[in-house]
């Protein structure tokens, strides 16, 4: 092993700044880095282009960076973001007796909704992919139920619970933002990738609802496939503002500046939780959370007493507990602090990358063991 460990980092799903994706693999890079380890990162080229390439620009953007990894120098030590195609470097991984971390950030099922045309040939893309967890040295996971799933798909417990964090340079408290927003008054604030199971429709209804305060508005950044649909309420209703993406610094302002953070998702997380990024950039500005009831993030929520829990899909629920923290600032603030203390101090990226430092150090040092003098 060398003084200072190598690391390639695979990542073969597409990270555009802006996309948590993004913050997740560049965060936890840069904080190795700081802790002694050469990690490089291995992605697609086809990451960094506008327009979002055909399936078969991918697979050979899948196959073209796995030989780039290959035919590089010999790692200490591969850290895969897991995916069907990374079963390529991780056999040749296995036959090079190199040490292998999986990260895991869904099951199977994320794979065959992103490519329905895989749905066809389940049987084989689990098998590879139950493959690489079986043969890694270690598996970290984002969410305590995934870690549950993991363990039992690997056969093995060498898994361990890393979720998401925040950038608390970035995202804290007097986080300002420049004049972006074009009136005054309170404001709640929903930020990130505009899909159906974020629950717009969930909040548009909401603000619709009698239960609803009058005077505070909905704030709504980011880009999307509801994006257009946002647009044309906005247009019905005066208490709804869009904003198009803005860097992180003024994002940080705005969330900073509202009186809560918006996070109604909706769909079938009960078997797998989730910890969205968006919980933890919100808490660490010091705001109160206002979150659907889905394993992970309304755990966290109930047992910090950080936020407001409402049933996903209940626009009416929602309105209520905007209508709750507005009546109540001081206990909305004193939320808001309960969550950005919890946050700085276990929940940052630096703290993410420390934990994923002692495992890295860990695999290294049981592989080590294992080689022949």
């Amino acid at each position: 092993m060398h003084l200072k460990p190598i690391l390639y980092y695979l990542c073969l799903q597409a990270t555009r700044q802006g996309q948590a994706s993004y913050s997740h693999v560049h965060e936890i890079l840069s904080g190795l880095q700081r802790r002694g380890v050469s990690a490089i990162l291995f992605e697609p080229a086809h990451v960094k282009s506008v327009n979002h390439p055909n399936i078969f620009s991918r697979l050979q953007g899948f196959i073209s960076t796995q030989f780039k990894l290959i035919f590089s120098d010999k790692p200490d030590l591969v850290y895969v973001r897991w995916h069907f195609a990374t079963i390529l470097v991780s056999f040749w991984a296995k036959v090079r007796n190199i040490p292998v971390i999986q990260e895991v950030n869904g099951p199977y099922e994320d794979l065959f909704l992103s490519y329905p045309w895989t749905r066809k040939f389940r049987n084989f893309f689990v098998f590879i992919m139950r493959q690489q967890l079986k043969w890694a040295d270690a598996v970290i996971a984002v969410t305590p139920q995934l870690v549950e799933w993991s363990c039992k798909e690997s056969c093995h417990d060498n898994v361990y619970l890393i979720s998401n964090g925040a950038n608390t340079d970035i995202f804290r408290n007097e986080a300002s933002h420049t004049e972006l927003i074009q009136y005054s008054g309170k404001y709640v604030i929903f930020f990130g990738a505009l899909a159906p199971w974020q629950g717009v429709d969930v909040m548009l209804e909401a603000i619709s609802s009698h239960e609803w305060p009058s005077k505070v508005t909905l704030l709504i950044v980011g880009d999307g496939a509801d994006k257009t649909k946002i647009i044309e309420a906005s247009r019905s209703y005066s208490c709804l503002h869009y904003l198009p993406s803005v860097d992180q610094k003024n994002l940080a302002g705005l969330i900073a500046s509202s009186l809560a953070s918006m996070i109604p998702k909706i769909g079938e997380w009960s078997k797998t939780g989730l910890f969205p990024l968006k919980l933890f950039e919100s808490l660490a500005c010091g705001v109160p959370v206002v979150v659907s009831d889905w394993p992970g993030m309304a755990d966290f929520v109930r047992e910090h007493q950080c936020g407001i829990v409402v049933p996903p899909g209940d626009p009416e629920a929602l309105a209520r507990a905007v209508a709750e923290l507005d009546k109540d600032p001081a206990s909305a603030r004193i939320m808001g602090g309960r969550g950005s203390e919890v946050v700085r101090l276990s929940h940052s990226w630096d703290a993410k990358a420390e934990e994923t430092f002692h495992i890295i150090c860990d695999v290294l040092s049981n592989n080590l063991k294992k080689s022949p003098d």
